[in-house]
């Protein structure tokens, strides 16, 4: 019989030493997760920003994309418990997902838009897709980090959350600065799925290279430079994928578009009814004039508020300068400073032949200042009065464009005004969207003025309203009039605007809130009434 003696100052069987990697190895995985972090941002922010282009809604938009990312990422980090023991395959594959995903989504969304009309369905399951496969990167990225060395597992997560943070810092602000910018949505998608497969698949086969089999490693690096050869395939079509697309969502031929960080920009022409060319201005999506009657508004909009003193006009937005080329047209306009948040809206104003046709070339005026600023922003820090101020911004829509029909603004508004000075405001259209129209006046009304609301017929638009205004609330109304020296106008008349005034019993005024940063009740109002058109 024989005895087995165990040595307890023996060192027991345990796990294999861990393999040795060379030095740099580890910074190059925390490089990897940083670029990851980077596109996996990128996707969210394109999503969002493609929604408020399209449909409208930035609040909606953002708060849909980014509660199913978050969602999806829980589902997605559990979901990678099971992979972690092939970590390396599984993350490499989970990139190679996400990059093809991610890549081509905002092509999928555009199409589902433009000829599906499954737009938020769409939205909701490219979010999920790609909420599921950022979720289950980091379970695999942190069971390769321990590969490649042991930590405890706080400074672990440390190091993994650091890089990640900063990679998302840098996604960020690389979205609106360069990629917008320089490649527009579509294009700025794909690079930025091309980024993320070669981050995310080679330098990571190439890290852990010796513990991949061989047919592995090859399929895998395989399914990258497939998904490489798809993208840059799409890159070749983007621009007639895209102009193809967007001529689906407008009636007549497009002769202009571009997307900045601002907005889309469309200009589509064709041969109107009286055989006259008609062009027309769409921001995202929603016509701002048509060529054919565009004459109406604006002289609706500029002459009734030069009827007083009219030495110094301020404009707010109406970047087409065609309200401008109206004001010009008064030989005592001293000075005309035109406030527009986008650039490229007044430089298309300024060389596009069919705009330069319509505003007469006005922003050559000597006397005309261009600022490219938003006007909330900018009325904090004027200092200069005005005789007369045009505020001619969309319709309130969204949060940004919200806040430029809020109590505050008009407040500040009043720190460029004299005693004497008039206001103008387009309002929306009392009869699609009544509730808009008064909660705008109510706002102004509130803000401390005396307003003499008054709405005319565009075609294009339907009935269309604007209020015209003057600093303090206790005095009268001011008279809807026009100078005795206005110059010939096609539309307006004094007998017009006497009419104007009087409103049908179905659309006189409403008991409606005034909208505030803190209560944008128009924005409430504008999103009910005009989604049934």
């Amino acid at each position: 019989m024989s005895t087995t003696v165990l040595d307890r100052d023996a060192p027991a069987a345990g796990p294999r030493p861990p393999r040795s990697y060379a030095r740099g190895t580890r910074f190059l995985l925390l490089l990897a997760v940083f670029v990851c972090a980077a596109c996996g941002l990128v996707y969210e922010l394109a999503l969002t920003a493609l929604g408020s282009y399209l449909i409208g809604n930035s609040v909606m938009q953002t708060s849909v994309v980014i509660s199913v990312m978050v969602f999806a990422m829980g589902i997605g980090s559990l979901a990678a418990k099971p992979l972690q023991r092939r970590a390396v395959g599984a993350f490499a594959l989970v990139e190679i997902l996400l990059a093809l995903v991610g890549g081509l989504s905002v092509l999928i969304l555009y199409v589902a838009f433009a000829w599906l009309r499954l737009y938020m369905p769409a939205m909701v399951v490219v979010s999920f897709v790609v909420g599921l496969l950022v979720g289950a990167e980091i379970p695999l990225l942190m069971t390769l980090l321990q590969r490649i060395r042991r930590q405890e597992a706080g400074s672990a997560v440390a190091d993994m959350f650091a890089a990640d943070y900063v990679g998302a810092l840098v996604g960020g602000l690389c979205f609106p600065l360069l990629l917008l910018p320089a490649f527009g949505q579509l294009k700025g998608a794909l690079v930025v799925g091309a980024v993320n497969a070669v981050a995310g698949v080679v330098v990571v086969l190439w890290i852990f290279r010796r513990e991949t089999r061989p047919f592995v490693r090859n399929g895998l690096l395989a399914g990258g430079a497939g998904v490489l050869a798809l993208l840059a395939t799409v890159w070749v079509l983007a621009d007639d994928i895209e102009v193809t697309a967007r001529q689906q969502l407008y009636r007549d031929p497009i002769v202009h578009a571009e997307t900045t960080p601002y907005q889309d920009i469309v200009v589509t022409r064709s041969t109107a009814f009286t055989g006259e060319p008609d062009t027309r201005l769409f921001l995202n999506g929603d016509l701002q004039f048509s060529s054919v009657d565009e004459y109406r508004y604006h002289e609706a909009l500029v002459h009734p508020a030069l009827a007083g003193k009219r030495s110094s006009v301020l404009i707010l937005g109406g970047g087409d300068a065609l309200a401008l080329r109206e004001v010009l047209r008064y030989d005592d306009v001293d000075s005309v400073t035109l406030v527009d948040l986008d650039p490229a809206m007044t430089r298309l104003a300024r060389i596009f032949p069919p705009l330069l046709d319509l505003n007469d070339r006005a922003l050559s005026d000597s006397r005309v200042t261009v600022v490219h600023a938003d006007a909330f922003t900018w009325l904090r820090d004027a200092a200069r009065r005005y005789d007369a101020v045009l505020i001619d911004f969309p319709d309130p829509d969204t949060a940004a464009l919200a806040k430029l029909y809020s109590v505050e603004f008009y407040h500040l508004l009043g720190r460029v005004l004299g005693p004497e000075s008039r206001v103008m405001v387009q309002g929306g259209s009392p009869f699609f969207a009544p509730k808009s129209y008064w909660s705008i006046a109510a706002t102004i009304g509130e803000a401390g003025y005396a307003t003499t609301p008054y709405q005319v017929d565009v075609p294009s638009f339907g009935n269309w309203g604007f209020v015209l205004a003057v600093p303090g609330a206790d005095g009268p109304p001011p008279p809807l009039r026009l100078a005795a020296d206005v110059p010939a106008l096609r539309f307006l008349d004094d007998d017009v605007l006497a009419a104007a005034t009087v409103f049908p019993v179905d659309r006189r005024p409403r008991d409606v809130r005034a909208s505030t940063l803190m209560d944008p009740a128009v924005l409430e109002y504008t999103r009910h009434e005009w989604q049934n058109y």
